[in-house]
């Protein structure tokens, strides 16, 4: 079974019962079959367990088994449950709820609430922080932006553990948090915000799943009215439940065992928001009487991925460790995953945007590449290296697609043209679905090419394309679906927030990431302190950042780069060391066990950097020892954005205004030419860098960072021309 044939977007509705199990394996078969007594699957990266659990449960309820209003499914985000419905529903299984464990719980408060408290249920704020600063305020506890965000992680922490205030010191240290102010100071902020709340009458996201708790409990009336209406349960990422979810669940089945759970604990990443394995791990022991089934063979990943992702987990400890699974790719062998070792970030990231660039010239689409991170605050260097090599790029947690205004816009007007059918003159002899959707669209600014115009224009032009790929795969799926069906189909994933890929280029970190799956990953910063982090201190934390790099590495199907910077800035020391859960694993670190489990790689590389050629200005720059310096009042640089001005950001200027104005009318033009945002051409500091030093000579310019070699062969003579005063129109030479 390939990748492709595992899952396909919109697969055609089976036409029996027996026809939901075709093209399962027989693992995955055995998880659909299994519809008795509680289920637990094992199941690893890649090895379909979505697919397994969504025809378990379409083959009960096409079997006449389940009730579809009796099963109700549980995952941990909109995502999740959005995709979980659209697969039901493509198997004919309409009618089952699917929903995270806040919208189950929210939606049961609001239908019991004026029965079991009286009156309206209070108003739900979905951003606590400004609470938390509230409370903060009247304890008298200055918090900083920063400390703010920790605080509010603390309180949420506390409340999924089920932790009152006057526990909280006890709670945190048994845990082995390192809590970000005193433990006591935090206990009294924790307090006065519960105090708030009350005095506002207002609920948090915690408080749902705490209220939902307490009325079960208390009300066995209730309780057993919602056990009448539901009496199936399916779980997914069990491995991610926390204390207070796993009590909210074990209410809802009350003495039944009629459960199926999914997760793999070497996937548990999320222990600093509350979650555990212990219930997955422990499932066999509260029911002793359950199926357990494994799903080890990985249909995502090549066997080189596969063998480097078992052979970081050969080397784990600890209880989650035990129960590893080891996964059998089955997919074609394909390249090694590649291993570069850099002088300094912003090479590094420089490398990347370069491995990328080669990865689209092979036909590779920017939005089947992803960078992933440890902290989101390792983006902005990468988003720069991709702009500067004229890179589209995404950050995952973005707007979300359907909340976009075109988006909007284009949902409106589908909407009405399939409202007035044949009377619509716009789609006078068109007959197709597509033919339909671009036509429509074309009144919203789509157009067959993309727009010579800025960043905003491309954007919108971008969302609509996606809309019309989205078209053109629906109608191949489905031969006889009109327009009508299509804006059913974005109604329906709208409201799962299931959006269509827009192309680009993903950076997001290595938590973000979970769930997601990218054609190349390119997996960066993997040095000591930032991999394993340097506040991961004991075992536990430092096995969970093992987990999370595992995580990364199972995201990529074929192509897999990992790299590490051995200093910081260009110049720095040299005192950085790649991550020892690459050690053994990697060429030239040594055989383990991990090693052999793992098998062979291909050779380490070295990197200096992006676009700079052998022996030229910006190599011999990163050569030399001296650190990058502000120009300005002398003081080491260490952050990209000062790198790029060579100077401290709150230092003097000494720029050129009008040349900067002309710099950036000729970007505009030269953005328009070949269709880029303008920040492809060069981002806003590298402009300010060049009007500040005015380069005379092509040496000068490409010594600028974020200019480097093929920039000065592609704009050098232009912006030269530029900084010397003559006229250059729209992106075309002048003299």
């Amino acid at each position: 079974m390939t990748a492709a044939t595992h899952s396909t977007l919109f697969p055609r509705v089976p036409d029996s019962a027996d026809a939901v199990l075709d093209g399962l394996d027989p693992e995955q078969r055995e998880v659909a079959t299994a519809l008795h007594g509680p289920v637990c699957v094992l199941a690893g990266a890649g090895t379909g367990k979505t697919r397994a659990i969504t025809h378990r449960i379409a083959y009960g309820v096409r079997a006449g088994i389940l009730q579809p209003a009796s099963v109700l499914a549980v995952t941990f985000t909109n995502r999740a449950a959005g995709e979980m419905r659209g697969r039901l529903r493509q198997l004919g299984a309409q009618g089952v709820q699917a929903r995270t464990f806040h919208s189950a719980a929210l939606r049961q408060l609001q239908y019991f609430w004026p029965k079991a408290v009286g009156g309206p249920l209070p108003r739900l704020v979905e951003r606590k922080i400004q609470l938390v600063a509230d409370a903060a305020a009247a304890c008298r506890i200055r918090l900083d932006r920063n400390e703010l965000r920790d605080a509010t992680g603390e309180i949420e922490w506390s409340k999924v553990t089920q932790t009152v205030p006057a526990d909280y010191a006890a709670a945190a240290a048994k845990a082995g948090r390192e809590t970000p102010r005193d433990p006591a100071e935090l206990a009294q902020l924790y307090a006065a915000y519960e105090d708030l709340k009350r005095d506002r009458s207002v609920i948090d996201f915690e408080d749902v799943l705490l209220l939902a708790v307490g009325i079960l409990q208390d009300r066995h009336d209730i309780a057993e009215q919602v056990r009448s209406q539901y009496q199936h349960f399916v779980v997914d990422e069990y491995q991610d439940v926390s204390p207070l979810q796993q009590r909210l669940l074990e209410l809802w089945l009350g003495e039944r065992d009629s459960l199926c759970v999914v997760g793999d604990a070497s996937q548990t990443i999320y222990s600093f928001t509350g979650a555990t394995p212990d219930h997955l791990l422990d499932f066999r022991t509260r029911h002793p009487g359950a199926t357990v089934v494994k799903l080890v063979r990985d249909y995502r990943s090549t066997p080189q991925v596969v063998r480097l992702a078992n052979g970081l987990l050969a080397q784990a400890r600890g209880r989650a460790a035990d129960h590893r699974l080891e996964l059998v790719s089955q997919r074609e062998a394909a390249a090694e995953p590649v291993y570069t070792e850099y002088t300094d970030e912003p090479a590094e990231a420089e490398g990347a945007a370069r491995r990328i660039r080669a990865l689209m010239t092979d036909g590779v689409p920017a939005s089947e590449i992803a960078v992933l991170f440890r902290t989101n605050s390792q983006s902005e260097i990468y988003e720069q290296a991709l702009a500067d090599a004229g890179i589209p790029y995404q950050l995952r947690g973005a707007e979300r697609f359907f909340e976009r205004t075109e988006v909007r816009e284009a949902g409106a007007a589908l909407r009405g043209a399939a409202r007035f059918g044949a009377n619509d003159s716009l789609l006078d002899d068109v007959v197709d679905l597509p033919s339909q959707v671009r036509a429509v669209l074309s009144t919203k600014g789509w157009t067959t090419e993309p727009p010579a115009g800025s960043g905003a224009v491309r954007d919108r032009w971008e969302s609509l394309a996606a809309l019309v790929r989205l078209a053109e795969d629906f109608a191949r799926a489905n031969a006889s679906a009109t327009l009508a069906d299509l804006v059913a189909e974005l109604d329906e994933r709208a409201a799962a927030q299931h959006a269509p890929t827009v192309e680009g280029v993903t950076l997001a970190s290595l938590h973000a990431a979970k769930g997601l799956e990218w054609d190349a990953v390119f997996l960066v910063g993997l040095a000591e302190g930032m991999m394993p982090i340097t506040y991961a201190k004991t075992d536990e934390q430092v096995e969970e950042e093992r987990r999370l790099l595992y995580v990364g590495v199972t995201r990529a199907r074929a192509h897999l780069s990992l790299s590490w910077a051995v200093s910081r800035s260009p110049g720095g020391r040299p005192n950085r060391r790649a991550t020892r859960f690459l050690d053994g694993l990697r060429p030239g670190s040594g055989a383990t066990a991990g090693a052999r489990a793992a098998g062979g790689t291909g050779g380490i590389e070295r990197g200096t950097g992006g676009g700079a050629e052998p022996g030229g200005p910006r190599a011999r720059r990163r050569g030399s020892r001296t650190p990058a310096r502000c120009r300005v009042c002398g003081r080491t640089l260490t952050e990209a954005g000062e790198m790029k001005l060579m100077r401290c950001e709150d230092c003097p200027s000494d720029m050129d205004e009008g040349l900067y104005e002309r710099l950036c009318e000729w970007r505009a033009g030269r953005a328009r030419r070949i269709g880029q945002p303008a920040f492809c051409v060069f981002t806003d500091k590298t402009l300010i860098a060049i009007a500040e030093s005015v380069p005379e000579e092509e040496g000068e310019l490409a010594r600028i960072p974020g200019v480097g070699q093929r920039k000065v062969r592609t704009y050098g003579t232009e912006v030269l021309a530029i900084c010397a005063g003559q006229e250059v129109v729209d992106g075309d030479e002048g003299n």
